[in-house]
């Protein structure tokens, strides 16, 4: 696995991405979804598994989920397993931070 510094610390990160919301991160030609959920973050695969929509431009629901924007498929943040079992599930990328950057393994 290769960490790639996608921000310069860990306060950039809390102030670029807002609790609830989803930014598009693409990461060595890698579409990924960057979520935040309160204060963790999330990396998932950036398409949906049904129909191939942007998982980026979806919500998060209260179930921290992050919900396709075109048919509703729901997607666990942190498995990225697909809630209703309709569709394959999505890869996931782990996510480190400390004082020298914030970061995403691939």
């Amino acid at each position: 696995m290769q960490w790639i510094k996608i921000f310069s610390n860990p306060e950039d990160a809390f102030n670029k991405v807002k609790p609830g919301s989803t930014q598009l991160l693409i990461v060595h030609q890698t579409r990924i979804c960057l979520a935040r959920v309160n204060d963790d973050f999330f990396a998932i695969e950036d398409k949906c598994s049904h129909n191939g929509e942007p998982l980026s431009k979806g919500r998060i629901n209260y179930l921290g989920e992050v919900v396709c924007p075109w048919h509703g498929y729901r997607f666990q943040l942190k498995t990225g397993r697909e809630s209703g079992e309709r569709s394959r599930d999505l890869e996931t990328y782990p996510i480190k931070k400390d004082e020298t950057g914030f970061y995403i393994g691939l």
